[in-house]
């Protein structure tokens, strides 16, 4: 049985500070492992978590698959974007390793091909394709990963921006590929996640909208009396 059968019909649940937002409480290893021992007591079936130290204080808190991944700037490729950022991420106890597998330049300049070999060699985790478009699904699989998940949808050159999930891409993903199909990207409510597994997904993952106590606040304040009346700032 592989791990990612225990991902099946179920709730993957990201637990992550904002990226650009350094400050945010929520960055401490500790923190991210209390916030991913919340979540499986609620019903996720897997967690997954940034970075080496995250990673392995996660790794100790909770017994369901880590997915992890390691995200290095913000241009670009940054989710895992060299094979040794993947290697870090799997020796600190990850199930899963999240990598992008777009068609753009990598920095170490390795193919995700060459990635996904150097942690077949040398570990036992599987690989998560983190893909935009049907064809970067098609190609991330050729090159041997093991699931594919929708995280970039919306996030490169090759993928408009959208306000909701990209429903589409779960899709057509699942309509193409033998291996399971991940939506990730904006699920923010029961009825998106509910329509994602109609769609054929193997699993959905959420983040901000549960995990990030900053992320969420401000998505409500603006709807308060006070906010309304509040002077605006100068550009």
């Amino acid at each position: 049985m592989s791990v990612l059968d225990d991902l099946a019909g179920g709730l993957v649940v990201s637990c992550q500070p904002l990226p650009d937002e350094p400050d945010d409480p929520m960055r401490d290893p500790y923190v991210q492992a209390r916030v991913a021992a919340a979540v499986v007591r609620g019903g996720a079936v897997a967690v997954r978590v940034n970075g080496p130290d995250d990673v392995g204080a996660v790794r100790a808190a909770v017994d369901v698959p880590v997915i992890g991944l390691y995200k290095h700037g913000t241009e670009g490729v940054f989710i895992t974007p060299t094979a040794a950022h993947a290697l870090e991420v799997a020796l600190a106890g990850a199930d899963i390793i999240a990598i992008d597998a777009t068609d753009r330049p990598r920095p170490d300049g390795r193919s995700f091909a060459d990635t996904v070999r150097v942690l077949r060699e040398r570990t036992d985790a599987l690989v998560l394709a983190d893909v935009s478009t049907p064809a970067e699904g098609v190609a991330a699989v050729e090159a041997g990963a093991d699931a594919v998940a929708t995280t970039l949808s919306g996030y490169t050159p090759a993928s408009p921006p959208t306000d909701g999930p990209d429903l589409g891409l779960v899709a057509r993903l699942v309509a193409l590929l033998p291996v399971p199909v991940i939506a990730e990207g904006r699920y923010r409510g029961t009825d998106q996640i509910g329509r994602a597994f109609e769609a054929g997904a193997h699993a959905v993952v959420t983040g901000n909208a549960v995990t990030s106590p900053l992320w969420i606040t401000r998505r409500l304040v603006p709807s308060t009396p006070r906010a309304a009346s509040a002077p605006r700032k100068k550009e």
